[in-house]
C-alpha cells in the first residue's frame, strides 16, 4: 500500500493511467496508481473464456499503439511485449454474399494491385494516397498527439505543403467518409476500405470529419499494419504495468477512488471506498470519464455551475455489443482472401453504411448490423490450438438503447450476417460468449453503457470541445488535477497520449515557469466557466 503522502496519485489503471504513472515516476516523483478493479489494464485485457482459447475482452488490434511516439518511447518490448501480424491487415467482403473482398496488405503495391482488379485507376489512386501520407504523416501525427494549441506540427505541415496545398489538405480532412471515397476512388472496393475504417469511430459516414478517421486508420494500417500482442491484449497491459513499476510507481488494485479532496481550490488527497486515504503533494491524474470525474469524484462546489451545465451536453459514443467465439476450425469465408485478414468489416456496402449510420442516429436497431470482426488466431497463432480460431465481432446499438434484450437481438443478427458471408460458421462454434453494454460497464466502469471511446468522436466533441468547450488540454478547474483519460483530447484509441499529456502538464506546472503557467491556465479557465449567462 502507498505511504500516507505521495507526489502524485493516478486514479485508474487503464493504459492512459499507466502511461501517466510511468512519465511522472520517470521524472523522479513518488507516484501511486489506484485501480478500482482487481486487474490492471482497463479496456486492454484478455482471458481464457474457453479452455485453450485466448479472447481479447475489449480492444484487440493496435495500429495507434504502433504509431504512437508515446508508447514507442516506453520501449515496452524490453518489458515482455511482442507484436504479431496477420498475413493481411484487413478485408471487406463485397456483394450480397461476400464472394469477393477488398483487401489491405502491409505492402502498398500488393494493396494497389488488388484494388486495380476492381478498377485500374484505383491502384494508382491508392499509391498516390500513400505518397501523400509519406510527406505529411510525421507532422500530422505530431499535431494530433499534441495538447492545444499545436504549433510545431501545423508549422511543419505548412512548410512542407505550402499555403495552397495546406488548405486543400484541411478541406480533405473535413470531408465525410462517403464523399472522400467518391473523390478518391472509382470502385466500391476501394471506397469501402476507407468507409469501413471510418466507422471504427462513431461518426456517421456522411458527417463532416468522418473521412479523417477512415483515412488515418487506412494509412496506419498500410504503414504499421494492425498488430496484436502475442498471447493476448493483456500482455500489452502487463508490459505497461512492468514499465511503470520499473520506474518506481506503486500500482494498487481493488482500490476504487470514491472522492478527491479539494482545499483552497487544489486537489490535496484521494479517498477510496476501502478506507484508504492518500495525501497528495503535487498532482492527481484522473484516468476516468469526464462525467465520472466532475460529477462523482469532486465536491460539487469545486466545479463551476457553468461546467456542470456543459456536462449536460456531453455525449457518449454509441453502445457496443461484443461476441467472442471459440471455433474448431478456420472460418469458412466465401471470399478466400478474407481468410488471411486479421480484421474484417462485414455486413454492409457503401449505401448500406449510410443507412446503418442513419438507423443508429434515429435510435433504431440496424438490421442487418455492420460488424467489426477479428480473427485472432490468424493474427497470433498462440491464441488457440493449431487449426482452430479464436474470433470476435462487435457492433453498435443506438445511443440510449443499451438494454440486454436489444443486445441479444443484435448478437443473433450478427451471427446471421456471418452465415451469409461464411456459410457453416455456426457449425464450427464450440463456445460463444456475449458481452452486452452492461457487461462491459461492469468489467470497466469507464465503459459507461458500453461506450468504449470515452465519449463521441463527432466533431462537436473533439479538439477544444473535448470533453466540453474549453482549452483542449488536460488541466482542470481544480489546481493540481488533470484529466488523463479518453474523455480528453485526442480521444479514444490505444495510444497513451491522453495520459502522457496529463503527466506532462503536471510536470510543467512544477518546472521553472510553472507558476506562470498555472496562473495563465487558471485565468483562462475562469473566463471559460464564468457565471455569465448566455443563450447557448
Amino acid at each position: 500500500m502507498p505511504s500516507g503522502t505521495v507526489d502524485a496519485v493516478v486514479v485508474g489503471g487503464g493504459h492512459h493511467g499507466l502511461v501517466a504513472a510511468t512519465v511522472l515516476a520517470d521524472a523522479g516523483w513518488d507516484v501511486c496508481l489506484l485501480e478500482a478493479t482487481d486487474e490492471i489494464g482497463g479496456a486492454i485485457r484478455s482471458a481464457e473464456l474457453h479452455p485453450g482459447y485466448t479472447a481479447d475482452l475489449f480492444s484487440a488490434f493496435y495500429p495507434l499503439a504502433a504509431a504512437s511516439p508515446v508508447l514507442r518511447a516506453l520501449e515496452l518490448e524490453q518489458h515482455g511485449l511482442r507484436w504479431s501480424h496477420a498475413p493481411a491487415v484487413l478485408a471487406h467482403p463485397l456483394g450480397p454474399d461476400g464472394a469477393t473482398a477488398a483487401v489491405l496488405h502491409r505492402d502498398r503495391d500488393v494493396t494497389a494491385a488488388g484494388l486495380a482488379e476492381h478498377d485500374p485507376r484505383d491502384g494508382d489512386a491508392w499509391l498516390e494516397l500513400c505518397r501523400q501520407w509519406d510527406v505529411i504523416s510525421e507532422p500530422f501525427l505530431r499535431t494530433l498527439f499534441t495538447a492545444f494549441p499545436p504549433v510545431r506540427g501545423p508549422a511543419r505541415l505548412l512548410r512542407r505543403l505550402g499555403a495552397g496545398d495546406a488548405l486543400r489538405l484541411a478541406r480533405f480532412l473535413a470531408l465525410p467518409a462517403h464523399r472522400m471515397g467518391e473523390e478518391l476512388f472509382r470502385s466500391e472496393a476501394a471506397r469501402l476500405l476507407l468507409a469501413g475504417n471510418a466507422v471504427h469511430a462513431d461518426v456517421p459516414v456522411d458527417a463532416p470529419g468522418s473521412g479523417v478517421f477512415g483515412w488515418l486508420l487506412a494509412m496506419l494500417a498500410q504503414h504499421y499494419g494492425f498488430p496484436v500482442p502475442v498471447g493476448g491484449s493483456g500482455r500489452l497491459a502487463a508490459a505497461l504495468a512492468r514499465r511503470a513499476e520499473a520506474a518506481g510507481a506503486q500500482l494498487c488494485t481493488g482500490q476504487r477512488v470514491e472522492r478527491i479532496e479539494v482545499r483552497g481550490g487544489r486537489a490535496t488527497a484521494v479517498h477510496t471506498a476501502a478506507g484508504l486515504t492518500v495525501q497528495v503533494r503535487r498532482a492527481v491524474v484522473a484516468d476516468v470519464s469526464a462525467p465520472g470525474l466532475y460529477r462523482d469524484l469532486l465536491p460539487r462546489d469545486a466545479v463551476p455551475a457553468r461546467l456542470h451545465a456543459d456536462l449536460d451536453h456531453f455525449a457518449w459514443d454509441t453502445p457496443v455489443v461484443k461476441l467472442n467465439w471459440a471455433l474448431d476450425g478456420p472460418i469458412p469465408w466465401r471470399a478466400a482472401a478474407a481468410a488471411e485478414a486479421g480484421t474484417l468489416h462485414v455486413g454492409r456496402d457503401g449505401p448500406g453504411l449510410l443507412r446503418w449510420a442513419t438507423d443508429l442516429e434515429a435510435r433504431s436497431l440496424p438490421d442487418p448490423p455492420f460488424l467489426l470482426f477479428g480473427q485472432m488466431s490468424t493474427a497470433d497463432p498462440t491464441r488457440s490450438p493449431s487449426g482452430t480460431e479464436s474470433a470476435w465481432a462487435y457492433t453498435h446499438l443506438p445511443r440510449g438503447v443499451a438494454d440486454d434484450a436489444a443486445a441479444e437481438e443484435q448478437a443473433g443478427r450478427a451471427e446471421h450476417v456471418l452465415e451469409t458471408v461464411a456459410p457453416g460458421f455456426g457449425s464450427r462454434v464450440v463456445h460463444r460468449h456475449v458481452q452486452r453494454p452492461s457487461d462491459l460497464q461492469g468489467a470497466d466502469p469507464n465503459l459507461v453503457q458500453g461506450a468504449v471511446n470515452g465519449g463521441t468522436a463527432q466533431l462537436f466533441q473533439q479538439l477544444v470541445f473535448r470533453p466540453v468547450p474549453g482549452l483542449g488540454r488536460p488541466e482542470t478547474v481544480v489546481e493540481g488535477l488533470y484529466l488523463g483519460s479518453a474523455s480528453a483530447h485526442p480521444g479514444g484509441g490505444v495510444h497513451g497520449v491522453c495520459g502522457w499529456l496529463a503527466a506532462r502538464a503536471a510536470l510543467g506546472e512544477h518546472g521553472v515557469a510553472g507558476a506562470l503557467r498555472r496562473r495563465l491556465t487558471s485565468s483562462a479557465l475562469k473566463v471559460l466557466y464564468s457565471e455569465r449567462r448566455s443563450a447557448m
